[in-house]
């Protein structure tokens, strides 16, 4: 495999100024609205046709995303493929209005594009689909379809289902779960098309957003248990009809890691996956790492599956893991210590289930014998130190030293390993346990402690004591009533090192990951049916491989000026007259001047998190963000907010949306929601 990379290495592509870049073409769907999208072309491409890649995404092509979108598919342009980035509609200079994610309308206009795409003079007739993370999911839920002309994709950071992965289970704050992205989601509806694109129609279409974008959280909130409304548009229901060559890509540290072992286990397809130490990140343009050449693996895949190339792409493992080796807890997104491995099939016969038993502050290796119980019930706070749910700044996202969090948990830890152990797929908690209450929330937390005390976190999981029988039913929880919970552990590949102990840490919050239930309830476990499981993998098979990809790559930047660079913090305060713990998030993206467009754009970004240890119902989280668009005779602005409350019986969401001409508010609505709390 080493010598294969060096190999590519060696290659010589065709130079990157060989391209042509249209900024803007109009694709007409079948209901009339029209999608706004940008290509990269090589130059002699109508002449001589080429396969195209498709990125399906609503985030703005010509300012939000164009440093990465043009980092990567001019990459591709330049060796030989044509490349299409849309809007989604109700974003950049797209027409319609987008009424919530993935809806079927959505997943049809993809199909559309593909078609559209295929019949091109400059195509060949062959399309790849690839995309990070909602431009991931609609790869897969494209490839279910079946588009004749979708011979392969290349999902990136993508999630196959939408409440447990993308939405409702967690409830959480942070963005990337129900209700921290529904707060995100309509500040990113409500941006303006662009005069120099759509016309003078721009005006009339940025109105038409602000008056009709709801407030995504507020769906979201309403179906707190996995109905249609979730169902509907996540992959797993129709992961057996992809027949579409997969090349799946994550991250251990993205939002989304269990994703690719459910696409190895699933798909009926040419399917091989790569999990790195990524966050929620393109590999070759985000940490941590060590980061990969992705554009270098996805033109193999693209040139095997569209042009029909014989390489090597199908001959490589099934599965590359980079197994993280024990670290000291670090948030930034630095290089982690590990190697890759390979297993050829999944599962693999490399890798055996340890139980471990549950006994006082100790995992035993039996899991029979052990008696007794024991009680927990952590404060508001605990859970702080776990990290963003989706990392994607690099700026201390990541996990922190979980100590102060331990001091708020159950542990249950091995003794001292005399040699190390590698740990690879998906870890399980089993439970007998018992509440004082009628609900009640468990977190579980494995991580590697180093003989200094330092306690980092390898992987976790949380469950809804209501949800203990599945996601799409609640069940009754009856004060001292035993109950049998099991809870899955995100995926993960870790090796411990010998002299470390694992750690299981138990809590009932996880704050602000999951949003707390209404009553601070008192969990009992009884130890004599409490087991973990953990993969554990035979690490002196011979699968390590040492250097599989080449060096990360990406096209020259467009031509940009940065008027105010980006800055940020995350501080935490704690008020100990009152109890009161705030986490606050400041992501000013700065202002950055884009030739291509003539156009300055600036972001920013804030939240606000706080809770009072002994209070559940004191929980608040605060979004906001703000977005800026100036060249000569045109400066507008967009603001959102939405801050989340709730007592014993209800949510409450308070939004707040406004927009500026030239710092004259033009327009500004309000929202004030009361939603039942019926599971948390």
């Amino acid at each position: 495999m080493g010598d294969t990379a060096q190999d590519r290495r060696n290659q010589t592509y065709p130079p990157q100024n060989d391209i042509e870049v249209f900024e803007h073409v109009w694709i007409t769907m079948s209901d009339g609205v029209r999608l706004s999208a940008k290509l990269w072309l090589p130059k002699d491409a109508a002449e001589d046709p080429v396969p195209a890649v498709l990125e399906f995404i609503p985030y703005r092509k010509r300012d939000a995303t164009a440093f990465r979108d043009h980092g990567n598919h001019a990459w591709f342009a330049a060796r030989g493929y044509a490349c299409v980035r849309p809007d989604m509609r109700g974003h950049g200079d797209s027409e319609g209005i987008m009424m919530d994610e993935y809806l079927p309308r959505e997943q049809q206009d993809a199909i559309e594009i593909i078609e559209w795409i295929s019949a091109q003079d400059w195509c060949s007739g062959n399309v790849g689909m690839m995309g990070i993370s909602w431009g991931g999911i609609a790869s897969l839920q494209a490839a279910t379809r079946r588009p004749p002309a979708l011979k392969a994709i290349i999902p990136v950071g993508a999630s196959v289902d939408r409440y447990y992965d993308d939405g409702g289970y967690l409830v959480g704050g942070y963005p990337g779960q129900g209700l921290g992205w529904g707060g995100v989601m309509f500040g990113y509806c409500i941006r303006p098309p662009d005069p120099a694109v759509v016309g003078e129609q721009w005006r009339d279409m940025w109105m038409e957003r602000l008056e009709q974008t709801p407030m995504f959280a507020e769906k979201w909130l309403t179906h707190q248990l996995r109905d249609e409304t979730w169902i509907q548009g996540s992959v797993c229901e129709n992961s057996d009809k992809i027949k579409t060559p997969v090349l799946g890509i994550s991250g251990w540290n993205d939002c989304w890691p269990n994703t690719m072992i459910r696409l190895l286990q699933t798909i009926d397809a040419p399917c091989r996956a790569v999990s790195g130490a990524w966050a929620h990140v393109y590999p070759n343009d985000g940490g941590p790492g060590p980061k990969m050449g992705f554009l270098q693996q996805a033109i193999e895949w693209w040139d095997h599956w569209l042009k029909g190339i014989d390489n090597d792409a199908m001959s490589r493992p099934a599965f590359l893991a980079f197994i993280q080796d024990s670290h000291r807890p670090n948030p930034n997104a630095d290089d982690r210590p590990g190697r890759w491995v390979a297993e050829n099939v999944w599962p693999s016969p490399n890798i055996h289930v340890r139980q471990y038993g549950l006994a006082a502050g100790r995992l035993t290796d039996h899991a029979s014998g052990n008696t007794g119980t024991v009680s927990i019930c952590s404060t508001l706070s605990t859970g702080l130190g776990t990290g963003e749910y989706m990392p994607i700044s690099g700026l201390a996202e990541l996990p922190h030293d979980q100590r102060h969090d331990d001091a708020h948990s159950v542990c249950f830890d091995t003794e001292p390993l005399d040699h190390p152990t590698e740990i690879l797929g998906t870890p399980y908690a089993h439970f007998q346990m018992s509440s004082d209450c009628d609900q009640g929330l468990v977190a579980v937390r494995l991580c590697d402690v180093a003989p200094d005390g330092a306690s980092t976190l390898i992987t976790f999981g949380v469950l809804n004591l209501k949800l203990r029988d599945g996601r799409k039913q609640e069940s009754k929880v009856v004060p001292g009533d035993a109950m049998t919970v099991s809870i899955r552990l995100n995926d993960i590949g870790w090796r411990l090192a010998s002299g470390h102990r694992l750690r299981l840490a138990l809590s009932t919050q996880l704050w602000p990951m999951a949003w707390p239930v209404a009553k601070q309830a008192n969990l009992t476990l009884d130890l004599t049916s409490c087991t973990l499981d953990v993969p554990v993998r035979d690490a002196s098979m011979a699968t390590e491989i040492s250097n599989p990809f080449e060096e990360p790559e990406l096209a020259e930047p467009p031509l940009h000026q940065v008027l105010r660079p980006a800055t940020g913090s995350r501080t935490i305060r704690r008020d100990v007259s009152t109890g009161e713990v705030t986490y606050e998030i400041e992501d000013d993206r700065g202002e950055t001047h884009l030739y291509s467009a003539d156009l300055d754009y600036g972001a920013t970004n804030s939240q606000k998190y706080s809770v009072i240890d002994n209070d559940p119902l004191s929980a608040r989280a605060e979004y906001q963000a703000g977005f800026s668009f100036r060249r000569e005779g045109w400066h507008v602005r967009t603001e959102s907010k939405l801050t989340t409350t709730c007592d014993a019986e209800h949510f409450y969401l308070i939004g707040h949306i406004a927009a500026y001409e030239d710092d004259k508010r033009v327009f500004a609505r309000e929202w004030d929601i009361k939603i039942p709390r019926t599971i948390y």
